[in-house]
């Protein structure tokens, strides 16, 4: 349905995701990827979706200038919010170990923010999905980093993985959201989408 309302728009997607770029393919989207390095830092004051709102923000600004008339541009970010901390990507495999310790035994939120920008303006949707985790014991937290390298992932997990398999007790909201990209409120947003 969406191929042929853009046949006439660029869809670029600025994400190195292979999950999101999946989320694309599956969407029947004709699209393609442009990247940017972005350092992903933020005011220290920002809170929960503040935080994704911003960086997919950021990540979008990195191409002002760069769009023509009939290109539509798509920045995303993830975080995992747990007791007013952001858990974004490890940095290394003990700030992985030491995440998955922190979710052991706990509900926490991912959060998503999709960022749209044209040559002309800028519209940003956004999700937030709670998740609960059961206990996970050391020996299957360095059994999954050991196996999965999750090092890539927001929260140090991948829900569709092997720790999301044996760890999951509990979803509430979009899975896909979880994943890295809230498919169901893309597709609206593109399906009323005007430039």
């Amino acid at each position: 349905m969406l191929r042929k309302k853009f046949e006439n728009t660029k869809i670029i997607l600025a994400s190195g995701s292979p999950r999101r770029q999946e989320f694309f393919k599956n969407l029947d989207l004709d699209f393609e990827i442009r990247l940017k390095e972005i350092e992903e830092v933020f005011p220290e004051t920002l809170q929960s979706l503040e935080i994704t709102d911003y960086l997919a923000k950021l990540k979008a600004s990195a191409f002002d200038g760069d769009l023509l008339e009939n290109e539509l541009l798509v920045t995303s970010d993830t975080l995992v919010w747990l007791k007013n901390e952001a858990l974004g990507k490890p940095k290394d495999y003990p700030d992985a170990f030491a995440m998955l310790q922190k979710l052991s035994d706990q509900t926490h939120e991912v959060i998503t923010s999709v960022c749209f920008k044209t040559k002309d303006k800028i519209e940003i949707v956004n999700d937030i999905t709670k998740v609960t985790f059961g206990t996970l014991s050391d020996e299957a937290i360095a059994y999954y980093l050991d196996n999965y390298k999750p090092f890539d992932k927001a929260g140090s997990y991948g829900i569709q993985e092997w720790i999301g398999l044996v760890g999951i007790t509990n979803i509430d909201g979009s899975y896909t959201n979880v994943v890295g990209l809230p498919t169901e409120k893309v597709y609206r947003y593109l399906l009323n989408f005007t430039f």
